[in-house]
């Protein structure tokens, strides 16, 4: 899928006395312009365009070109449009670190509304001077929150050409988070397209980074908060696939890759993806070492065990639950929430019929821990009739036997077999004529040693009745070979009763024959 950056930009010219408030319109370099994207490269649409042309050398566009780069800073840069990743045309950006950092920091002393005298660009003077590059770096990051509140047609021009004086440093590592967190702030000059204009940024500032770079895993941290704050998870969504690659490639601990899934978690919920949400709170949960037993009791663990347990109760398509069941933090569930690991061995194993017993013997539980009555209700229902199609040897289920384990009325029965089909669980017809339900195929909720049992009680009865199959095909072949041998026997008796006949008319002729001669 093809998606655009914003029109935003590094100025490309700006060694001519003019200043960035004097230019709005020659900051009209597309993002990407500044960005060589890898199969590897986080693509983010913000569909934020401010209407002015894009400077590049393609000599086909109406816009006009830039001037030849300053030869003491040659800079090319790559720009790839996005739509298919192939067309690449050429952008030259122009000026000495010296020059860019002067502008800049003029720029925020004019948003600041500062004395020139007082400003960062007083402050920066000396240093440039005596080619500190880092420690004018630090000046101009520490007076970059200013920026937030710069119009929003030159915001992201500004932040581009903060971004861009920092990846020129050794130190870049140094100055990026700063500008993430400054990102992560509102916009105040903008407060409608706020995470659009942040996320244009951080996305120049992820593609830019080297891959095995671990500050992109902070800048993709800021760009999940934005996302969470504006609600674009579908333009994350892509990016996911590529999330496992990224984590290998920043070599992150356990404990970081916790927080990025809970993360992914958060956003996901925000928007109501609870089944995503669930996956990577499990995955969460899979990052704490079951070796260490202490760990899958702390806070962290029971909350973040909790969360994805109420998660999976109360989602309207979640039925297995032995995927959480496996997890060691559920296990250690058994010693310090007892009644929840009640809960969830009656939802992955046992029936309706035990989740009332259960009901009654903490009857405020559901309400107290916020759960839905009517949702795990209705999902034990479902859970119950699958158990009972999967115990039936006989493959039919009769009307008056589904509506008595399900407490239900006998009219109310198609409705939840058809309901308990949808949800994937059973799959079968219904006659009703026989009032019963033929069952074709079924799920386990769980496969234990009950259900071991029943597969081995299956395959006793396919046994005999195969036993029975062999004993007729064996009777009816023995029969089958008797009466051929008797056929065979019979033919063979008319063939030889048939050929003595034929001699004695022989016999007799030659005789005949004799006797008129004489």
């Amino acid at each position: 899928m093809g998606v655009d950056f914003p029109t935003t930009s590094l100025p490309p010219n700006l060694g001519d006395g003019r200043t960035l408030t004097q230019l709005p319109k020659q900051f009209s370099v597309a993002a990407s312009e500044i960005l060589a994207p890898t199969s590897h490269d986080f693509i983010m649409a913000t569909n934020h365009h401010d209407g002015e042309n894009i400077e590049t050398s393609d000599p086909t566009s109406s816009a006009p070109t830039s001037p030849p780069p300053d030869p003491r800073v040659p800079h090319t840069v790559n720009y790839y449009e996005l739509d298919n990743m192939a067309a690449t045309q050429q952008v030259f950006i122009d000026g000495t670190f010296e020059d860019l950092a002067d502008e800049l920091a003029g720029y925020i002393d004019n948003v600041k509304k500062v004395n020139e005298a007082e400003g960062v660009r007083a402050e920066i003077k000396p240093l440039l001077a005596a080619n500190k590059k880092d420690d004018v770096l630090k000046k101009l990051v520490t007076a970059a929150p200013a920026l937030n509140g710069a119009p929003e047609k030159e915001f992201t021009a500004a932040y581009n050409l903060l971004v861009y004086l920092i990846v020129q440093s050794p130190n870049v590592n140094m100055f990026l988070p700063k500008v993430c967190e400054n990102l992560s702030r509102p916009i105040v000059s903008s407060p409608l397209n706020s995470s659009g204009l942040a996320l244009s940024v951080l996305t120049t500032v992820f593609n830019l980074l080297d891959p095995e770079n671990e500050v992109r895993f902070n800048v993709f941290q800021a760009i999940l908060n934005l996302v969470k704050k504006s609600g674009l998870y579908e333009m994350l969504r892509p990016q996911l696939k590529k999330l496992d690659t990224w984590i290998e490639e920043w070599d992150i601990d356990e404990e970081d890759q916790r927080k990025l899934f809970v993360q992914v978690a958060d956003v996901a919920a925000e928007v109501g993806e609870s089944e995503q949400s669930f996956q990577y709170l499990l995955r969460a949960l899979r990052t704490f070492d079951a070796k260490d037993t202490a760990s899958l009791s702390t806070p962290e663990a029971t909350d973040l065990t909790l969360r994805a347990l109420k998660s999976a109760l109360l989602s309207s398509t979640h039925f297995d639950f032995h995927d959480l069941s496996a997890l060691p933090t559920i296990q250690a569930l058994a010693d310090t929430h007892p009644v929840w690991s009640e809960l969830l061995e009656i939802v992955s194993e046992k029936e309706l019929e035990d989740y009332t017993d259960f009901c009654d013997e903490h009857d405020t539980f559901v309400e107290d821990n916020a759960l839905d009555a009517d949702i795990l209700h209705r999902k034990m229902r479902l859970l119950t009739l699958a158990s009972l199609a999967a115990s039936t040897s006989s493959r039919e289920l009769e009307y008056k036997r589904i509506a008595k384990t399900l407490q239900i009325p006998a009219e109310d029965v198609e409705m939840w077999v058809i309901d308990v089909i949808r949800a994937g669980l059973v799959e079968g017809k219904l006659s009703q004529e026989k009032q019963v339900f033929l069952v074709h195929r079924t799920t386990y909720r769980v496969f234990g040693e009950k259900q071991w049992r029943e597969v081995a009680t299956r395959l006793d009865t396919w046994k005999d009745s195969l036993r029975n199959v062999l004993e007729v095909v064996r009777r009816e072949r023995q029969a089958a070979e008797a009466q051929k041998e008797r056929e065979i026997h019979e033919v063979e008796r008319k063939a030889q009763g048939a050929s003595g006949m034929g001699a004695g008319r022989r016999v007799g002729g030659r005789d005949m024959i004799e006797m008129g001669t004489d």
